[in-house]
Formats: C-alpha cells, structure tokens, sequence
C-alpha cells in the first residue's frame, strides 16, 4: 500500500462522530445537524427535468473534456459574473467540467506537484481538508497559514519569506472561505499574482461558496477577475474551482468545473484521461442550464439572508459571532474550549455543530480553530430557529 496513506489525518466528521460516541441526546427533541454543508433546498425543478430528458445519453462513452456547449456555457458564465473581456476564455482551453470541486481538487494537485523533499503546497488554516490529502499523497508537505481573528481571517502572506515562496509549488486560496466567509480583496488576490508569477507556483481559487452572499451590488472577487483587472488575460498560473452544489443545491448532481491558465488545463485534461472521470452526458445538459439561470440563484441568496437573520437575532447578544461576507456558515466563538461546547450541546440539546479544531492544525503551538465552532445554516428557516433557541437555552446552562 501507498505509505503515505498513513500520514493522512482523519477526517472531520470522523473525529465529530467519536466526540458524540456514548451520548445519548434527549429522546423528546428531533435531531438538528448544523454540522455538514449540505445544501438542503430543493435542486431547482428545470435541472431535474434535463436529467430526465437526456438519459439517452447514458448509452454512450461521454467526453473526458465534456461537450463543447457545456464549456461554452462555463465561460459564459464566468466572464458575465466576473465582468472578464470577452472571449478572454476559450472553451477548447481554459474551461474543463469535472465531477464536483472535491474530485476535482484532489486531481488537480496530483497533476501539478512535482514529488520531491522540498515541494510545499501553502493552504489557509482552517481549511478544506482535500487540500492537505491532496498535497501528501502528491509527495508534498503541506504548510498551514493561520488565518484569525487578528487578521481578518485571511492568511497573512507577508509573513511567509522568500525561501517559503520559492519552495511552494501549489497555493491553495478558499474565497469565501470556509469556514468564517471571509473574502479576499482584488488587491490580495493580485498581490498573490505577482508572487505567483516570480516564484513560478500555482494558484488554485477555491471558489464554490462565492455565489452566497448578502450585497446584491457588492458580490465576492474571484481570482480571474483580479487577474483581467491588471491586464494579466492569460491567465497564467492562476485556475479556478466553481461547483454547483451550494450554488444550485445540487450536490448530488457533482457537477462543477476548473478554469484558468490554458497550458496548465492541458497537461489536466491529460491527467484526467487516465484518471476516467468524464460527467455524464445527462448531467452536463442539466448543468448547461443551470450555468445559464441566475433567478434561482438569487432567490437562493434570499433564502440564506432570512436563516442568517433568524439566528443572529436569537443568538447575537448571546454568543460572539458576526455576519459574514459570504457563505452559509458561522464561524462562532464559544465561552468553552470548542469539543466540549459541542459535546454538551449535542447532549442536552440534540443539535450537532463542528469543533473548529477539527478543522485546522497546530502551528507556533496554538490551533487557529480552537474555540470556534462552524454552524452550517443550511437548514430550512425555521429549523435554524429551533436551533439557535435550542443553543441560547444550553448558553445559560455554561
């Protein structure tokens, strides 16, 4: 067996399940899980009728690339959201589908990093736990970024050296970020650029939660448009992850796409060849649609206002938490160390939260994630209700 598989830490969730293990939650309140980011709208009703009326296509092969119109509605999209010029995307090159952000993630690193002692892959701290799997079975060692309170929540890259930069292969970016919805400026993510561009790594922009958030005119900057801004069209070094899952609550649909620098997209689609990891037909007529519809989006948006809303009004005096930028969740901060807030809320009041340890790791002997939970308000409205109540009622009992 692969021995790095080994150095693989387990997941959150697995770690969520052993704090929970022996508790047994009052009998006479339903279950509410706040702890998994999946989105529990319904999939709009047009994605589930192309589905339904495409599966001829299950009787062919479907393209590694996926169909022409499918890439051609991915860079439509991202060059109206991301006000990129005009056809400064190419379907045939700067767009691939793939079967969600998660598969696609992991791939992506497998593809770029050159396997040797020294290579690094930099991630923010709290992350994405693919990010770090990605980086070690690609013979990497990851290398944590603390992101706080301190410094809004975005890592602070003045304080990585130039030894660092020149030994990073890959740089992972999450904006919005899970798990605090904090988003990164035009001016950080070109800053990133310009660094990428003299130490010769690359940049993959974890984009998957920019389409929630609160500003109609104000919506998250993504990496491609902080490069169009400062002229830099190729797009070189730089690849972006979109999904539909939060933006169109369909996660079971895994359908998403990477896009950006064109060399880089090419050697990709040669990894993915190999790899056997085409879309199928029917999702990529689905998905096509789904590219080209922005009235579910925002009435998405609406919902996730109202959730955010109801809880802060229940919660906001009582537990120190903040709107965010973006994203369906909050990234809270509890009066307790976080597993033990969690473990006794999970007790006396059957909801399930996220320890935020569980989602970072140590460095300069202090976890970025400690005492802060991720609540993920994914929940139909009157179910976050319930549990905001049900959080304020074991807050008086700490």
């Amino acid at each position: 067996m692969n021995s790095d598989l080994d150095k693989l830490h387990p997941y959150p969730f697995e770690k969520l399940k052993a704090l929970k293990a022996g508790i047994v939650p009052p009998a006479g309140l339903d279950h509410i899980a706040l702890s998994i980011g999946e989105p529990r709208q319904p999939t709009p009703a047009f994605v589930n009728e192309a589905i339904l009326s495409h599966l001829e296509g299950l009787s062919t092969y479907p393209l590694t690339k996926g169909s022409p119109e499918l890439r051609q509605a991915i860079c439509d999209w991202l060059e109206g959201r991301f006000k990129l010029p005009a056809d400064s995307l190419d379907p045939e090159v700067n767009a691939l589908p793939v079967n969600g952000t998660r598969e696609a993630l992991f791939a992506f690193t497998q593809a770029v990093v050159t396997r040797s002692k020294e290579a690094l892959v930099l991630m923010p701290n709290p992350f994405y736990q693919i990010y770090e799997g990605a980086a070690i079975l690609a013979g990497a060692s990851p290398l944590y970024l603390s992101c706080t309170a301190e410094n809004n929540f975005i890592p602070d890259f003045d304080q990585v050296d130039e030894s660092t930069w020149d030994r990073c292969q890959l740089l992972f970016i999450c904006s919005p970020s899970n798990p605090s919805g904090a988003v990164m400026s035009k001016e950080t993510l070109q800053k990133l650029i310009r660094l990428a561009m003299k130490h010769e790594f690359v940049i993959a922009s974890d984009e998957c939660y920019s389409e929630i958030y609160f500003d109609e005119q104000n919506p998250p900057a993504g990496l491609l448009q902080a490069a169009a801004e400062m002229g830099h069209t190729s797009y070189e070094r730089c690849v972006v992850f979109h999904s539909l899952s939060k933006r169109s609550n369909a996660p079971g649909l895994r359908s998403g796409f990477v896009a950006g620098d064109g060399n880089i997209l090419g050697a990709f689609l040669k990894y993915r060849t190999y790899h056997g990891c085409a879309m199928p037909v029917h999702h990529q007529h689905a998905s096509i649609l789904a590219w080209q519809d922005e009235a579910h989006v925002k009435e998405n948006r609406a919902t996730y206002q109202k959730r955010f809303e109801a809880v802060l009004e229940i919660l906001g005096n009582d537990l120190s938490l903040d709107l965010p930028e973006a994203g369906f969740y909050l990234w809270a901060e509890t009066p307790v160390p976080d597993t033990g807030f969690a473990r006794g809320l999970y007790e006396q009041q059957n909801v399930t939260v996220l320890p935020g340890s569980f989602l970072s790791r140590e460095t300069g002997g202090k976890n970025p994630g400690e005492n802060r939970i991720r609540m993920a308000l994914v929940a139909p409205v009157e179910e976050c209700i319930d549990a905001a109540g049900r959080i304020k009622n074991y807050l008086n009992t700490i």
